[in-house]
């Protein structure tokens, strides 16, 4: 397996892990460092043991802390792309997980593309999923790169209302 692959891998794994890190936290009322090092001493370490290819665990605890750490931000981002009847709560909670790994991703790793954040959360989305979830991540998810990554889909910023109000109007 050529070098890129096994990145390419290993990020993926750090995203799943990230999505069930997020899910066990809620689920089980954890706080995100012992989950983060719950993670690290099991999961990863037992996988590294076993020879079989670990998850990026720097990347891992990026997603999984910065998703904590910005939360209000993150949440706030994805209840704007909600039908105005559905609040987050009403996701279920690895819906909510994917959608907060996804959308802390968009908003903050801008050295990954949009196409491959959408790309790698609709992947696991159909992990779980065999319904219409993995159709509603992707449709949100676009719509939120394309607000906030407007550049990479060839949108001007006026587009995005951010950049928009933040300008000089004649």
């Amino acid at each position: 397996m050529a070098e890129q692959d096994i990145n390419t891998r290993r990020r993926h794994l750090a995203r799943l892990s990230a999505v069930q890190a997020l899910y066990q936290m809620e689920l089980a009322d954890q706080k995100s460092k012992f989950v983060v090092r719950e993670f690290n001493d099991h999961w990863f370490d037992n996988a590294a043991i076993s020879g079989d290819l670990t998850a990026d665990r720097d990347y891992f605890e990026l997603v999984v802390l910065g998703v904590v750490a910005e939360q209000e931000i993150v949440d706030a981002a994805i209840s704007a792309k909600l039908n105005a009847k559905w609040k987050i709560d009403r996701l279920d909670i690895t819906l909510r997980a994917i959608m907060r790994c996804a959308t802390y991703e968009v908003l903050r790793m801008f050295d990954v593309p949009g196409i491959v954040i959408i790309d790698e959360y609709v992947s696991i989305a159909r992990d779980f999923y065999e319904g219409n979830e993995p159709n509603f991540v992707n449709a949100a998810l676009d719509k939120l790169a394309r607000e906030y990554r407007t550049a990479e889909f060839g949108l001007p910023d006026a587009l995005n209302p951010e950049k928009a109000n933040s300008g000089d109007a004649a």
